[in-house]
């Protein structure tokens, strides 16, 4: 006779604390059986040694050591599309239910419709729960019901929610004794899923009170390298964002905490408005001519523009998978902006490049320095590209590290004049948005 189990099913909560479709479902009556499963779907589009699929999969392996020691137990590793690894699932145990927590990507949010619909038909129940952010979809909106579609209003509600009702922390580690004991689970190496082991690792996160003190001085100087490196941690949840919120809340200079806020607010407007993961939010700024110049665009991915600080960005993120904040706003309007390029092309090369790469902060980010979305820069303002060096790596240090060629006779000359290019986006923006 099969065995009667709850499922939980890992994705972006890479950890055995602080987790609460776990907790939930470990607190419930049956036998947990944990799984994850590395989405074809997702990985066909990735190349073969991406640095995210190697720390999700060396995370898990880390979460499986420590069920083994601690209760001789396991996650179930699988590989293929999540309808056909259900459908076999349902074969192989009796589900009661199923457990997880929520996603609100475009792609997730599908995905988890056809999953339920499917589970429905075997009377299974679907359970869904909070665990990325603080506040989701509709718990912070305006009186009429409406989304915020700028940050400071939103940001001020989500301070005052967040302090009548504080943090509740769902102690998931301490019911680990509730998974399912067996010892025919699978458990699969990259090797088995098509991968191989990323030469670029994932660095740690960095976060403590210093940091979080000082993080207004120093964040935007990129030389300094003073960032969290929170992002990808933040991404793939192997942290708590309730954690996190937490120890931000305690310092008395809250702009490490309004950078999570922003995340929060990124993640609602893509869930409000699922269009602007193709669209931009302003639907007149889809009339824009972009030239799309193929030779330019790639010059900009390769960091070869002739202005040392936007290669400097691009030439760190395409050897690191990171780049600073404040260099991804300059790369960013360049692109757009100097050189006319659709943001659709630069946020997809950051997704396919970028550590802590998600969806509705890059989409967001994208559409600020287009002018395009919620909240964004006005269009006429434009970057340049020179004066922001005096403004944020006024010693060179940053370009130094990632453009030591930058007054060598072999660097390129700039491919576009910053006079010429703001004059030019001028006209081309108000042709389009007035």
């Amino acid at each position: 006779m099969k065995e009667a189990v709850n499922i939980f099913w890992f994705r972006r909560d890479l950890r055995l604390e602080d987790n609460n479709g776990f907790y939930e479902a470990l607190k419930s009556d049956k036998p947990v059986l944990p799984i994850f499963i590395f989405d074809e779907d997702i990985l066909s589009k990735l190349p073969k040694d991406d640095a995210r699929v190697s720390f999700i999969h060396k995370n898990l392996q880390k979460m499986q050591e420590k069920l083994k020691k601690e209760n001789n137990t396991s996650i179930a590793i699988f590989h293929g599309t999540p309808k056909d690894i259900f459908k076999q699932l349902t074969k192989d145990f009796t589900i009661v239910n199923v457990f997880t927590n929520r996603d609100y990507e475009p792609y997730a949010l599908s995905r988890d419709t056809e999953i339920e619909s499917l589970l429905k038909t075997q009377n299974i129940e679907f359970k869904t729960f909070k665990d990325q952010v603080i506040f989701e979809q509709n718990e912070i909106v305006k009186k009429d019901g409406t989304a915020y579609k700028v940050y400071t209003p939103f940001s001020r509600v989500w301070l005052d929610g967040f302090k009548r009702q504080g943090i509740v922390f769902f102690p998931s580690e301490t019911l680990l004794d509730n998974t399912l004991k067996s010892s025919s689970i699978q458990n699969l190496s990259l090797k088995d899923i098509g991968f191989k082991e990323a030469n670029v690792k994932i660095a740690p996160y960095i976060v403590n009170p210093t940091l979080i003190a000082d993080y207004e001085a120093t964040r935007n100087f990129p030389a300094k390298d003073t960032t969290s490196k929170l992002g990808p941690h933040l991404r793939f949840g192997t942290v708590s964002v309730r954690k996190m919120v937490n120890e931000a809340s305690k310092q008395k200079n809250i702009t490490f905490l309004k950078e999570l806020i922003w995340r929060e607010f990124f993640t609602q407007i893509l869930w409000h408005f699922p269009h602007t993961a193709k669209d931009s939010f302003k639907p007149k700024y889809d009339r824009i001519e972009w030239r799309n110049n193929e030779v330019e665009f790639i010059a900009w991915c390769d960091g070869k523009t002739g202005y040392p600080l936007v290669d400097a960005g691009m030439r760190q993120l395409n050897e690191t998978g990171f780049m600073h904040n404040r260099v991804r706003m300059l790369v960013g309007s360049f692109l757009c902006k100097h050189l006319l390029i659709d943001w659709r092309l630069g946020e997809a090369y950051f997704a396919l490049k970028l550590h802590d790469y998600d969806m509705s902060s890059n989409i967001g980010n994208w559409q600020w320095v287009a002018g395009s979305g919620v909240d964004a820069a006005p269009y006429f303002r434009i970057f340049n590209p020179t004066t922001q060096i005096d403004k944020f790596d006024k010693q060179h240090n940053y370009i130094k590290k990632w453009v030591p060629d930058y007054q060598e006779l072999t660097y390129p000359t700039p491919i576009v004049e910053h006079k010429a290019a703001r004059e030019r986006c001028l006209a081309v923006y108000k042709l389009a948005v007035s």
